[in-house]
């Protein structure tokens, strides 16, 4: 309707059935003022990583957000909402401990405030520019448990045109969290988050620093049709649930992973990016493997 509405959703099948639905008008009451509407129900089998071990659990997360827009101009705009969600915890297998319990559900308020500066440039398949993400989050609790916290990260992203079919692109993560000692630590490692190949959450922390920088080359293109092929190096380090700063340095908190991907593009649907990537890791226990997903990994 030429308003820039976004309506829709998704269907996950990973292991359980998840689903969301979400409605977004950044112009809904004038040319500045929006609307974002959403509601959500994951359910996903993590791990929660005790003294005595890993403990795998079935976790599911039912959430209602509602988030005001608002747009200063072109280039900076800024959201601001709640989101009300029920977090709930069974236990599968593996590890137990007296404090964790095996069975929890609490219900949560969230406060979220995010502002964001754009300045790039997008054609087809090419970007140029610079953008910075701030997203900064207050989580309250009925239960203590799982205790409530401040969140706040900074995405730094640089892309560079590099001659007719090159890109260079760097994603920059700054992000702390309130320090506690907790095996539900809000910043995950993850394949599908920021470490290409590392698995799926295999470590919590309390603060991190990532750094994901990648070339991307154009090698076929024709019609609406475009063959990307990539090479990475992901890499960053995590502050253990209750330790300190020096957790950055120590050996077991390093990923550095290497690796090299394609893109599969539709020219002609804006952000129609099928991407296949493998990641290979250089560091302490490291591990490899295959990532796949829809759109840029950023």
């Amino acid at each position: 309707m030429g308003r820039n509405i976004v309506f829709g959703g998704f269907f996950q099948r990973d292991i359980y059935n998840s689903y969301a639905i979400n409605f977004r008008a950044p112009y809904l009451f004038g040319k500045k003022t929006g609307l974002a509407l959403s509601y959500q129900d994951l359910t996903t089998r993590e791990p929660v990583f005790l003294n005595e071990g890993v403990a795998d659990y079935k976790y599911n997360n039912a959430s209602y957000e509602a988030v005001g827009l608002y747009e200063f101009n072109f280039n900076h705009r800024i959201e601001a909402g709640l989101n009300y969600f029920t977090e709930t915890y069974n236990y599968i297998e593996g590890a137990t401990n007296d404090v964790v319990p095996q069975n929890l559900k609490v219900k949560k308020l969230l406060y979220k405030l995010i502002y964001e500066y754009n300045d790039v440039e997008n054609y087809y398949q090419y970007v140029d520019g610079f953008k910075s993400v701030f997203n900064f989050q207050y989580v309250t609790t009925t239960d203590n448990t799982l205790p409530e916290f401040l969140i706040g990260f900074n995405d730094f992203v640089y892309y560079k045109r590099v001659g007719q079919k090159g890109n260079w692109a760097n994603r920059l993560r700054l992000g702390v969290a309130s320090n506690n000692d907790s095996p539900f630590a809000p910043f995950a490692v993850d394949n599908n988050l920021n470490i290409r190949g590392v698995g799926n959450i295999i470590d919590r922390g309390t603060a991190a620093i990532v750094l994901n920088t990648e070339y991307r080359h154009t090698l076929y293109e024709k019609n609406w049709f475009v063959l990307q092929g990539n090479v990475f190096v992901d890499g960053g380090s995590w502050r253990n649930p209750g330790g300190d700063l020096g957790d950055f340095a120590e050996s077991q908190n390093i990923r550095v992973y290497p690796g090299l991907g394609l893109r599969f593009i539709h020219k002609r649907i804006f952000n129609t990016v099928f991407r296949i990537d493998y990641g290979y890791g250089v560091t302490e226990d490291s591990t490899n493997g295959f990532v796949f997903g829809i759109g840029q990994y950023f």
